[in-house]
């Protein structure tokens, strides 16, 4: 049985899709392209004309990381202007949209309204509040390890729909199937299942594996 770890920094993992840095070149494999919040510079417009040549690859399956982060010095109108771009790329291509977002939720629930296709918040380890607010917008969330042993996190995942919900290892060294195990458990659910039903999300997402 083979496990998709949605958002990776593994060149060479296969199943999966990995995060590809500012003109790297891309893997054979799935691969997402977008501009992180503490990667914008002066050199932005430059960046903005090798993401949108790189993003029109058929692998490049996701626009992203990018989104606000709150904790970092860029200017957060500049951070909202670059984000919206590349919701506005994503809506283009109709690709998904994978956030990063750090003490930004409430700003970012109002770019959901600009986006035509999903929005997947990665690495989601908030209080509940913040859960049930990004689930009434319709967000996807993309949980990583946190998950193994943050028992709150596994309380929210219980309530929080299966056909809503990602998997990732993210930079984090460990193993992804350690994770299915765990939410498939929450879950109440039988590994197989679960891996069905991730297989089925993708596809809602225009990723077919």
């Amino acid at each position: 049985m083979e496990f998709f770890d949605f958002h990776h920094h593994d060149f060479n993992r296969e199943f999966g899709i990995y995060n590809l840095k500012l003109n790297e070149e891309p893997p054979e494999n799935f691969f997402s392209a977008g501009i992180h919040p503490n990667a914008i510079s002066e050199n932005i417009e430059e960046h903005f004309v090798w993401m949108k040549e790189i993003s029109k690859l058929g692998n490049c399956v996701a626009i992203g990381e990018c989104g606000l982060d709150g904790l970092i010095e860029v200017d957060g109108k500049l951070q909202e202007e670059v984000f919206e771009r590349q919701i506005g790329l994503a809506n283009n291509l109709n690709k998904p949209l994978i956030i990063h977002c750090v003490k930004r939720f409430s700003q970012l629930v109002r770019f959901r309204k600009k986006a035509k296709v999903p929005m997947v918040i990665h690495g989601f380890n908030k209080r509940k509040s913040i859960g049930e607010e990004l689930f009434k917008n319709q967000f996807y969330l993309s949980f990583g390890k946190s998950v193994l042993y943050n028992v709150n996190l596994q309380d929210f995942l219980k309530g929080f729909p299966v056909d809503q919900i990602f998997l990732e290892t993210d930079s984090a060294d460990f193993e992804i199937k350690e994770l299915y195990q765990k939410v498939s458990e929450v879950k109440n659910l039988s590994l197989e299942d679960f891996t069905l039903k991730i297989k089925e999300n993708l596809k809602n997402l225009q990723i077919s594996i």
